[in-house]
């Protein structure tokens, strides 16, 4: 069934909740919405768990304010979510953008219940290049994808999804993907890549108090497989899980892997 949380200042996020388990909390990757984890909702439910997808602001079915795509806000957002469905001992999966979230989530709100963490494809601790951090797009790069946002939203998404899978799906499956992007709003879409483009969690990943799993493609063309590398290094309890034939995608380029390995950690 589906739930709107009003957030702090008045935007209605939209929740997808499913089941009566134990609660694993989703937060998707941009630009997409909590759609993407189908495959993960319908392995979880199968196994008696509780799923929870959040749409951001911006996303799915959720408000689309002008402001509040910073970590911080969307974080909040999220704790807003689980004090609103009183959810507690839960994991929390962020994929790629939800993966940065997440930590920012699990520093700010360490009392709200948190028990695990799973950070797959995260676009952390840094998503753009600096003088002391070699990894990932510069920040010029993602400049460039702005402009093709305000230009061509649609092309840009199309060239994104080039990138983002290592193995062939089908082009249905593919469609289906690009539609999820689609239906974002364009100055979230934005917004929330500047957020990508100028924040930095490094300070933070010492921080983050439950036990951590990374997943991470080793093929993968978005956030390389250093920031697993830089994760891991920096988040006391946390090892790292290699998916030798996935892209960023994970979750579907190695689907029944992913399941298995979350359903494992949990």
């Amino acid at each position: 069934m589906g739930n709107y949380i009003t957030a702090h200042d008045g935007t209605s996020i939209y929740v997808e909740d499913v089941g009566t388990g134990d609660a694993v909390v989703f937060l998707h990757g941009w630009p997409a919405n909590n759609n993407m984890f189908e495959y993960q909702k319908n392995a979880l439910l199968e196994a008696g768990y509780r799923y929870v997808g959040i749409d951001y602001r911006g996303y799915g079915k959720s408000d689309a304010p002008a402001t509040g795509y910073d970590y911080a806000t969307m974080a909040s957002d999220v704790h807003m979510v689980v004090d609103g469905l009183g959810i507690k001992d839960f994991t929390l999966v962020g994929f790629s953008m939800g993966g940065a979230i997440a930590i920012r989530y699990a520093v700010d709100f360490p009392d709200d219940g948190l028990k695990k963490l799973v950070l797959s494809g995260a676009a952390a601790p840094v998503f753009t290049q600096r003088p002391d951090y070699p990894y990932g797009m510069t920040q010029a790069e993602v400049d460039a994808l702005i402009e093709d946002t305000l230009k061509d939203r649609p092309k840009m998404l199309e060239g994104f999804g080039e990138i983002f899978f290592e193995k062939e799906h089908s082009k249905p499956m593919q469609n289906w993907f690009h539609h999820l992007s689609l239906v974002a709003s364009s100055h979230g879409t934005i917004a929330s890549a500047k957020a990508l483009r100028d924040e930095d969690l490094r300070e933070d990943l010492p921080k983050v108090n439950v036990e951590t799993l990374i997943i991470h493609g080793v093929h993968d063309k978005i956030c390389p497989f250093e920031f697993a590398l830089e994760m891991e290094k920096g988040i006391p309890n946390s090892r790292i899980e290699r998916f030798e034939e996935s892209g960023h995608g994970t979750v579907l380029d190695e689907m029944d892997k992913f399941n298995k390995t979350l359903l494992e950690f949990i």
